[in-house]
């Protein structure tokens, strides 16, 4: 039976990849763990024809996805932290916010954003489902509302001047639920800011590897635009962003607010326009593009094994764990990966079930090669890893084709 759009309703028609079966990204494993079954799930990924909203089949349930072990934690990456303290300060500084105005995150996580707000005496909220990542940031002063956002919570809330979602709208289910409750929140003149990876990037760039199942859906903003106006509500100036291989901050508001609409919504939407998004031929030749990756990824592992070369890899990001599990690397050709997150260290990857190790242990045998996983974070992991590649390590990244850098 062929499923509805989550927003529209519509008949999902349009096939934009298949990456076979995966285990959820970040479902990380511990040794015991292998003696036990791992649940997998079809990772299959459609596109409607009405509103352009592209989204994967469903077959997970957000709650065994964001489950209280949920391993990622915001603050390990300094270029994130850097990012979000720059946002801070600028939407402060742009909305005029002070000791009488009222911010709400919905995904806070380890409060990497809030914690500037309360450092510049702001009120402030978090709303965050995953338990570790909540008393994290309570740690650091930030109140969180341990629960996922809709408008059944939005209404037990106090209205905000600003909502700041990054990085989450594509990772709701429902995603007319959460968009009403963004509206039910929001106070009459009150901003809400999303970032998301945008889809034009995606697919230009091949970034097959950026899904998951824990993104429900792809975003562009002609998708955004009409999930937001069906709420009532506004998009009235957008950014392009570099994070996450190239990301959109939309600002919205509701329709009848007094905010201007910037000359970027109509130079976004004609940018969109010219590369075919609402066409059904922009989403057909993904498939063949994402295999082309894989290939070449695993080509260049076998060889190296066949040169005897020595392979280590770096960061266990979820977007790394679909390009593994894609290509079925195995701990025969990749056989660590190294991480700092201290949650993560000493478990192993979901599904290629490679070990994960502190990054010392490149320092303690320096490998000839070091594959880069999260690839949007290769400048910063080059830098922290300068030592290594002056003695001759060589880092690789396989998108948006292989590479073999320095």
């Amino acid at each position: 039976m062929t499923q509805p759009c989550r927003h529209c309703g519509a008949p999902l028609e349009i096939p934009f990849v298949d990456l076979g079966f995966a285990p959820p990204s970040n479902a990380y494993l511990d040794p015991a763990d292998l003696s036990r079954p791992e649940v997998t799930y079809p990772l299959r990924v459609l596109a409607c024809g009405t509103c352009r909203l592209v989204q994967t089949e469903d077959f997970a349930e957000a709650d065994a996805l964001f489950a209280d072990d949920y391993a990622y934690f915001s603050s390990t990456s300094q270029s994130w932290l850097n990012h979000a303290a720059r946002y801070a300060e600028m939407i402060t500084r742009r909305l005029g916010l002070g000791a009488d105005s009222h911010v709400i995150e919905v995904a806070s996580n380890d409060g990497y954003l809030l914690r500037n707000f309360v450092a510049a005496g702001i009120p402030c909220l978090g709303v965050e489902p995953t338990e570790g990542t909540a008393d994290a940031a309570r740690v650091l002063g930030i109140p969180v509302e341990q629960a996922f956002f809709g408008e059944a919570l939005a209404k037990t809330l106090e209205p905000a001047d600003l909502i700041a979602g990054n990085n989450v709208f594509a990772h709701v289910p429902d995603i007319n639920d959460f968009t009403a409750g963004l509206r039910t929140a929001l106070k009459p003149d009150g901003v809400v800011t999303l970032e998301f990876p945008h889809l034009l990037r995606l697919v230009a760039e091949a970034q097959f590897d950026t899904i998951y199942h824990e993104h429900f859906s792809y975003l562009s903003l002609f998708a955004v635009e009409r999930i937001l106006g069906a709420a009532g509500l506004r998009v009235f100036d957008i950014e392009t962003l570099d994070t996450h291989g190239g990301s959109l901050r939309i600002y919205a508001c509701h329709a009848g607010a007094a905010h201007a609409d910037r000359p970027s919504v109509a130079e976004m939407r004609e940018t969109e326009a010219e590369a075919g998004i609402d066409t059904d031929a922009f989403y057909a030749a993904f498939q063949s593009r994402a295999d082309a990756i894989k290939d070449g990824v695993l080509r260049f592992l076998l060889d190296a094994r066949a040169e005897g070369a020595r392979v280590a890899g770096y960061g266990a990001a979820a977007k790394g764990n679909t390009l593994l599990n894609y290509a079925g690397i195995r701990p025969d050709l990749l056989p660590f990966v190294c991480d700092a997150a201290p949650s993560k260290i000493g478990r192993l990857l979901p599904g290629s079930h490679i070990p994960i190790r502190a990054p010392s242990a490149l320092r303690e045998a320096p490998p000839d090669y070091v594959l880069i996983l999260p690839w949007n974070l290769t400048a910063e992991i080059r830098a922290q890893l300068a030592d290594l590649e002056a003695s001759g390590t060589r880092f690789v990244t396989a998108i948006p084709s292989l590479q073999v850098l320095g």
